[in-house]
């Protein structure tokens, strides 16, 4: 999990300097891919988040 963690977190920064690079240079397409990695980052944390808290619920069968 904690991999996951670190790799979620890498590719949300990855994505917030690749939309700076973007702003400043004018590309708008990369301006928008960076964009999409930090939304696609912060989806894949959710779910992870989901599953961590699933794991840890006590059973009710």
């Amino acid at each position: 999990m904690a991999g996951n963690r670190f790799s979620n977190t890498a590719q949300y920064w990855g994505g917030r300097a690749k939309e700076t690079i973007g702003r400043l240079t004018g590309n708008r397409r990369t301006e928008f891919e960076g964009r999409v990695d930090q939304v696609k980052a912060n989806a894949k944390d959710a779910g992870n988040r989901v599953a961590r808290s699933l794991r840890r619920r006590p059973r009710r069968f």
